[in-house]
């Protein structure tokens, strides 16, 4: 086989392994994820702080809104395993309206005892 078409063949193999995936791709150390719209209205964000219970684990972050006007907000909390597997919930989305020049906390809990790992995501 000449070597122009091996090379080839390589290159397809590799295009075909390069399936994008539906879900955010982030490491252990991002557990706040913003669009770049949120960062552009003059959101910012605390990363999310974890509470593991007994009972139930929880998380909260603040989010700050630095215009002169109010914002409102879409958020979701993700929660993962020991392992980093996301657990699927049920929970909607949700959402918040930060006053102007002011802050808000968010609270989230998981519904799953096994949550060991928390990703907040934000958008507009």
């Amino acid at each position: 086989m000449p070597a122009g078409r091996i090379a080839m063949l390589f290159m397809v193999m590799a295009l075909v392994g390069c399936k994008s995936q539906p879900a955010i791709p982030v490491n252990d150390e991002q557990t706040l994820v913003m669009e770049s719209s949120v960062l552009a209205a003059g959101i910012t964000a605390d990363k999310p702080s974890l509470t593991i219970s007994e009972i139930q684990p929880s998380a909260s972050s603040v989010l700050f809104n630095e215009r002169d006007e109010a914002i409102t907000v879409h958020y979701r909390f993700f929660w993962y395993d020991a392992r980093g597997l996301e657990m699927h919930t049920l929970e909607a989305p949700r959402s918040v309206t930060i006053p102007a020049n002011s802050s808000v906390k968010l609270y989230g809990s998981a519904n799953y005892l096994g949550a060991h790992k928390v990703r907040l995501y934000l958008y507009l």
